[in-house]
């Protein structure tokens, strides 16, 4: 039996973005998974209105379009959402560097308190409990340990999926690092 969620609430959350640079590019989705520490689950999904368009070769990536993100709310309403969502949870990202500098970007530009929850990056608790993989990408580990098995809509590269494969991932290297230490 699992006990490793009893060290949260944790919040594993992804986004998707106009591209690589927090400060020039926006957030188009986030997606979120929180277990609490009874081990139950809550999801958070929404796209977002960047209000710049999504480069082409952007869009090929994880497949969101400037028509579907018309009628999204803006990072403020989404932000916010965002936030009472992950209250009083620690955060969990896959490369949490990236993630947590365009949130953190984000919630400045738009007057929105910044994050205060404490983060962990996924790959370096993966890394220490299943040293000398090949690599660490979630693609990588999707195709290895055979992840995303049960959601139901898979969509790799898309906040919602990726957050879910990232929670699978974190909850064997937690398991393992805690439960069986």
């Amino acid at each position: 039996m699992a006990l490793w969620h009893k060290h949260g609430p944790f919040t594993v959350f992804d986004i998707e973005t106009t591209g690589m640079s927090p400060v020039r590019d926006r957030i188009v989705e986030i997606g979120a998974v929180r277990v609490e520490v009874d081990g139950s689950y809550s999801r958070f999904e929404t796209l977002v209105n960047p209000a710049v368009a999504i480069p082409y070769a952007v869009s090929r990536v994880h497949g969101i379009t400037d028509e579907m993100v018309k009628d999204a709310p803006k990072f403020t309403e989404a932000g916010y959402a965002f936030q009472d969502f992950i209250r009083g949870s620690r955060l969990v990202a896959h490369n949490a560097r990236f993630d947590l500098s365009f949130m953190q970007e984000s919630f400045a530009r738009v007057g929105l308190p910044l994050l205060k929850n404490g983060a962990y990056d996924s790959i370096v608790l993966i890394k220490k409990a299943y040293p000398g993989l090949p690599s660490y990408s979630l693609p990588a580990l999707v195709q290895a340990w055979g992840l995303g098995a049960n959601i139901d809509t898979a969509r790799p590269h898309r906040a919602g999926y990726d957050a879910e494969v990232t929670m699978e991932a974190f909850g064997m290297a937690m398991h393992k690092l805690i439960d069986l230490a």
